[in-house]
């Protein structure tokens, strides 16, 4: 997208450098007012609200899609499959008035029997879940700068491909809070390493190590498992392999999710980007069913967290089909899954 290409300096006319200049000078008060904010934290100055249960924290230091959703189900599965009442929270960011979010959504349709609540203030909601839902163990997603409700363990996801938000704190770069906020970090999951090539993946390593010595470090894919539709029936991937397909993408960072759909082997005729957390209207679902028919497309081909706001299995005469994505934690995955482990110890359980 252009932002990225004016703050990352891969567009160097003298109107993006103007451009990127004068966000990374707005950068510094953001820094500093967020380093303040955690010193408070620190300090105990702003108090932080501890509940009787595990909470895990999933998160990023850079705005923008690290994968976090299918992370945040891995892991429900995780402890569902340790036998425990799994709750997920999160701020609903992007949600209409009375609804809740696209992610919400997603994470309905992967875990129909994992309840979900969403509220701006997540130590209320964190407090719903436990008390009306049961819960013996949260899941608070997008959690890394929410720091009012204490947490048990930080999990926090680095997108290989787009790592450290071209160095600078919103908005001349990517980044929510200094890189030194890592340090607040119990584990590090490195995501989307198939993308990035090896020596790249090195220096993360390294930069992850000087940042926060004492985390768990693990690596892992975002792994194509099958197609989906939104009256969920389901294809094998070599479905489309070689077929002529209309790319649709409303997420933070799209450019992994077509590199995916070109190493399966398809054929992208056109693409059409929205903004992260775009409610599609009318005026979006007629230009993407024309866009189908004027270039001919096979198929219209998204993500599974836009599919679940398209919520229709054709347009334009073309069918819609979602990439559905599962998390593959390839290195470091038992140490990582031992301080899971750990964390819920003494988690609440029946009998």
């Amino acid at each position: 997208m252009d932002y990225r290409r004016i703050l990352s300096g891969q567009r160097d006319d003298p109107l993006a450098v103007c451009l990127r200049w004068t966000a990374r000078g707005l950068s510094l008060p953001y820094a500093g007012a967020v380093r303040l904010r955690n010193l408070a934290y620190d300090r105990h100055w702003l108090k932080i609200h501890p509940l009787p249960l595990p909470v895990i924290s999933v998160g990023n230091l850079t705005v923008g899609g690290t994968g976090k959703t299918p992370c945040v189900a891995w892991l429900a599965r995780f402890y569902r499959d340790q036998g425990l009442r799994v709750a997920i929270v999160s701020r609903g960011y992007g949600a209409e008035v009375g609804a809740v979010n696209d992610e919400a959504r997603e994470l309905e349709a992967l875990l129909p029997d994992v309840p979900h609540v969403q509220d701006a203030d997540r130590f209320a909601a964190a407090q719903i879940a436990m008390e009306e839902l049961a819960a013996q163990v949260i899941v608070l997603d997008d959690g890394f700068q929410h720091r009012r409700l204490a947490r048990t363990l930080d999990l926090v996801l680095v997108d290989a491909t787009c790592p450290w938000g071209y160095s600078w704190c919103l908005p001349g770069g990517l980044l929510r809070e200094p890189l030194g906020g890592l340090r607040r970090a119990q584990a590090v999951l490195l995501t989307r390493c198939d993308h990035a090539s090896p020596d790249a993946l090195e220096s993360i390593r390294q930069k992850v190590k000087q940042l926060s010595p004492s985390a768990i470090l693990a690596e892992s894919t975002h792994r194509p498992q099958q197609w989906r539709s939104s009256d969920d029936q389901t294809r094998p991937l070599d479905e489309l392999r070689g077929r002529r397909v209309l790319a649709v993408a409303a997420i933070g960072h799209p450019e992994p999710f077509f590199a995916s759909l070109e190493r399966l082997d398809m054929q992208l005729a056109d693409k059409l980007i929205w903004p992260d957390h775009h409610h599609f209207q009318r005026d979006d679902v007629q230009r993407i069913a024309a866009r189908a028919q004027q270039t001919d497309v096979d198929a219209i081909v998204c993500t599974h967290k836009d599919l679940v706001k398209l919520a229709v299995p054709r347009l334009g005469g073309r069918p819609v089909w979602a990439l559905q994505i599962g998390l593959e934690i390839y290195s470091g995955r038992e140490p990582l899954c031992e301080r899971l482990t750990e964390a819920v110890r003494d988690a609440p359980r029946d009998g």
